[in-house]
């Protein structure tokens, strides 16, 4: 069995999910070597819950050691570009999370950055930045792997095998994700997350619609860009007194709580993502595909492979129902191998695949460029009042 050998770097939330889904993989061998979180006491608890052989608190040491074929980043958002780079330049593979850039500002900004810096420079600099990241990964034979996990869930594949397969054109695609918010305490803050509820979570499905157009091109051996982006923001949440945004975790500073964005492709096609932080009832995540010829109903969460009724919660302390939801009771519709309906599965195996064997991965570095140009195009013509031509 091949063996491939993992460093991850942060110990936060992702790295967790990461390593449960590093030990499901099948055919290979995956070997957890070392983790890094400049909190130390982070990167211990992940090394020792998931095995991991060593833990730093400098992601220096996973870039230095030979063995490690694979660097994944699971760090806030401003340091995956320069992580990035260093990890290619030490002959390393990358996994990285989204997004794969953003603006996080630069000196002489006023804060809260997202309120006074424009959008137009935020654009040019993202741009700038992609096009550095660009320059250093066509140097390297390593390969980019984007942990877009839209790109692998299940019905997502199965939509792209029936566009290939018919030779579909895709009309119209509406993609949402929305939840209540966020349990991050920085979520509300453009210099540590680069935006809102649209690079946060509306990335997803953005991500999911611009592969799925891809694949329809490739299968009928064109080219489809993104010719157009108009975008509308909101920041809803400050309107409403303390008790009644009780049920709504987001508190955005100088971020939106809300976006819709539409795009328009290059053979005349159009697409609508839609991202919020101010929709209660649990997390939202679908993609709809209108072709000529079929339409694709890509629910991921919730799904209906199971429904439940309680009407206490006794003994329940413990059971995993859904995301965002705050009570188990009444009608609920539990998310079931969570794991495999998001993607988050296929998405390491493929990624291991691809480390082992040297094949391009299905959600790659063209992929996270296009998906970031999109959004800060999105942030530009939301503050201009005008759409952006790409």
């Amino acid at each position: 069995m091949k063996e491939v050998v993992v460093g991850v770097v942060g110990g936060g939330f992702a790295s967790h999910f990461h390593s449960r889904c590093f030990a499901k993989v099948s055919g290979f061998s995956v070997r957890l070597k070392a983790i890094a979180d400049i909190e130390i006491e982070k990167a211990k608890a992940v090394a020792k819950a998931y095995h991991y052989e060593e833990y730093h608190d400098d992601y220096g040491a996973l870039l230095r050691d030979p063995e490690i074929d694979v660097v994944d980043i699971c760090t806030p958002p401003f340091l995956h570009p320069r992580i990035t780079m260093e990890a290619m330049a030490a002959g390393k593979h990358v996994i990285c999370e989204k997004p794969l850039a953003g603006y996080f500002g630069s000196p002489g900004d006023t804060d809260p950055i997202g309120d006074t810096v424009p959008k137009a420079k935020m654009f040019r600099a993202v741009l700038v930045e992609i096009e550095t990241m660009k320059a250093a990964l066509e140097g390297s034979d390593r390969l980019f792997m984007y942990a877009e996990n839209y790109v692998y869930s299940p019905n997502i594949l199965k939509a792209a095998e029936i566009v290939r397969a018919k030779k579909s054109r895709i009309l119209f695609m509406k993609g949402e994700e929305s939840l209540k918010g966020s349990t991050s305490p920085v979520a509300g803050r453009w210099d540590k997350t680069g935006g809102g509820s649209l690079i946060r979570v509306g990335c997803h499905p953005l991500g999911g619609i611009l592969w799925l157009k891809r694949e329809e091109a490739r299968s009928r051996g064109v080219h489809i860009g993104v010719q157009s982006v108009l975008c509308d923001t909101g920041r809803m949440t400050p309107s409403l007194g303390e008790h009644e945004r009780r049920h709504i975790s987001v508190r955005p500073v100088d971020v939106e709580d809300y976006a819709s964005v539409a795009l328009t492709f290059t053979d005349g096609t159009k697409a609508l993502v839609i991202a919020g932080d101010t929709m209660l009832g649990g997390t939202r995540n679908y993609v709809e595909v209108y072709a000529n010829d079929a339409v694709m109903n890509c629910r991921i969460t919730p799904s209906d492979v199971m429904s439940t009724y309680m009407l206490d919660e006794e003994g329940m302390e413990n059971v995993y129902i859904s995301e965002m939801l705050p009570a188990k009771t009444g009608w609920q519709n539990p998310f079931v191998a969570e794991e495999h309906l998001r993607g988050y599965a296929a998405q390491f195996q493929d990624f291991i695949e691809c480390a082992a064997t040297g094949r391009a991965p299905l959600s790659d570095f063209d992929l996270a460029c296009e998906t970031i140009r999109v959004i800060y195009a999105a942030y530009l013509s939301a503050e201009e009042g005008r759409r952006i031509r790409l």
